[in-house]
């Protein structure tokens, strides 16, 4: 499920390979994708426009243009951005998140293509989609969002993580207080943490949560760099018969925030 760093991830694809494009068509058929839009209706908001920059908080992304309209993009559970390279190039598609060559890389994915922006050069960017849950729409609305996890500061962080008698994680999951966290990314920052989820966080004093804040930084940076929430550290330790691979002790589950949570029994307290 796409989380903070694979929307970054994105986010930096479409800034490298898609800006400065001119749109000479759009396949927004899709009205499923595209609502509350009907068809046609972003198609004749973009054609003709160019993208000039990429923007995200959390896990949304948008994009301006040199026109009026705003672009808003979000991935859901399982889109991807693919960006092909202007025709003549010769080049490989980049994505956000895998690499694919110049053609979909299984057979039929060209099917799950849910909005397509084609450019005058022949490339295009497309939201790949096989589940159908990725949205696309003008003007994205951002007032429910939080401050994103990224960039918020340790004042605000306080703050907004710190008051109420809440579960920590349910807190860091709450996209309204902290816009990008999502389940794994959670585990992975609490385990750093050596946290509690269940733990309230009136509980926390100023020092819990600026290093909650330090290792949810230092697990976004890494997952960036190493190509997602998957590759965190314990993660593929989040099973029956799991480990901590810090001191061994067994992973406990249970659910918070209605969310299937993993910790370590001993260091997470």
């Amino acid at each position: 499920m796409p989380e903070l760093p694979e929307v970054e991830t994105a986010r930096a694809a479409i800034e490298r390979s898609a800006l400065g494009r001119r749109i000479a068509d759009v396949d927004d058929t899709d009205t499923f994708v595209c609502r509350p839009h009907s068809a046609g209706e972003i198609r004749s908001a973009l054609v003709g426009l160019t993208l000039t920059e990429a923007h995200r908080r959390g896990k949304t992304l948008w994009c301006t243009t040199d026109g009026d309209a705003v672009l808003g993009l979000h991935l859901g559970m399982s889109g991807r951005i693919v960006v092909d390279p202007p025709a003549a190039s010769g080049g490989s598609t980049d994505e956000g998140g895998d690499y694919w060559g110049d053609a979909p890389a299984r057979p039929g994915a060209a099917a799950w293509f849910r909005f397509t922006l084609l450019f005058e050069d022949g490339g295009a960017l497309r939201l790949h989609d096989k589940r159908r849950l990725g949205r696309v729409r003008l003007d994205p609305d951002l007032d429910a969002l939080g401050p994103d996890a990224a960039e918020i500061d340790r004042d605000t962080f306080r703050s907004r993580v710190g008051r109420g008698r809440t579960p920590v994680k349910a807190r860091l999951l709450d996209q309204s207080v902290l816009a990008g966290v999502g389940n794994l990314l959670a585990d992975e920052t609490l385990w750093r943490a050596r946290l509690d989820p269940r733990r309230t966080v009136d509980t926390l004093d100023a020092d819990d949560l600026d290093l909650l804040r330090r290792e949810l930084r230092a697990a976004t940076r890494r997952a960036i760099r190493q190509g997602g929430v998957h590759t965190g550290e314990v993660i593929e330790h989040r099973r029956a018969g799991g480990h901590c691979p810090r001191c061994g002790a067994e992973m406990m589950r249970g659910t918070v925030g209605g969310r299937t949570t993993w910790w370590c029994s001993v260091e997470q307290v």
